[in-house]
Formats: C-alpha cells, sequence, structure tokens
C-alpha cells in the first residue's frame, strides 16, 4: 500500500464501513473488496459500468456541526447531479457504532480519474469506487 497520512486505524474503520445505497425497500449494502451483485444489476439497469459512493461530511474525519454538514451535503449533491442523472442517496455506517452513520450519495457513471476529484475538493480521506466488476475499492485521497 503506498504511503499515506491517513491513520491505520481510521483506514481500517473506512474498510469495515457497510456502506448503504437507497433508502427503500431496494436499498443494498456494499462492503470494501466484495463483489456486489445489487450493484451489477444497477450497472445493467441504468446502463453505466461505474459508480462511486461519497459524502461531504466530517472533512478529513473531523467532526463537523449538523448545519456545516447539511450545507456541505448539498453543495455534493449539486456537484453530482451536474455529472450525471443517477444520484442515490445512501449512508455509511460504522458496524461497531464508534460512528455516527453518514449520509452519502452513490453516483453512477463517476469514473476514478473523477472519483478522486470529488473526495479532494469535498476534502475526504478517502471514497468508495467500482468499476465494471462491480467490486467496491476504497480510494485513499491523501
Amino acid at each position: 500500500m503506498a504511503a499515506t497520512k491517513i491513520a491505520s486505524d481510521k483506514i481500517a474503520a473506512y474498510r469495515n464501513t457497510k456502506y448503504r445505497v437507497g433508502t427503500g425497500s431496494d436499498a443494498f449494502t456494499l462492503g470494501i473488496d466484495v463483489k456486489s451483485d445489487p450493484l451489477r444489476r444497477l450497472y445493467k439497469m441504468s446502463g453505466q459500468t461505474c459508480g462511486l459512493f461519497i459524502t461531504a461530511f466530517n472533512p478529513f474525519g473531523q467532526v463537523q456541526s449538523a448545519e456545516v454538514n447539511k450545507a456541505a451535503h448539498s453543495r455534493l449533491r449539486d456537484c453530482l447531479r451536474a455529472l450525471g442523472p443517477y444520484v442515490i442517496e445512501g449512508a455509511g455506517a460504522d458496524p461497531s457504532g464508534a460512528w455516527p452513520e453518514e449520509i452519502s450519495f452513490f453516483a453512477l457513471g463517476i469514473d476514478n480519474a473523477a472519483a478522486r476529484q470529488l473526495g479532494s475538493r469535498f476534502h475526504q480521506d478517502a471514497v468508495v469506487w467500482a468499476g465494471p466488476d462491480a467490486v467496491p475499492r476504497l480510494l485513499l485521497l491523501r
């Protein structure tokens, strides 16, 4: 693994997080490095072959007020919608409960380079990106 400024325990937490795509009865959960059949079906249905799971909450893992997080989330939503029509609400949840759930988005059609750029723009340590193999990968950004 390349050198990073992100603490190893934080990386472990990101890797263990469950990333929920959607909010209704057809919602599904992504795990890092675990092939996702629901994601593969979503690709087929949408005609897309990649996707980005991203939050704007708590930049660089530093807890922010609800107001700051909501404003950042709104800016992120606007950016994602400008890039494509397939933007789905979601949330990242720490199964241990050490971190509160963070509302997020899953955006289809965002390539790896754009995923990295968006994550950096919103001051995130990492984002989750999946390519045509429907295997979500943790992309460390610093």
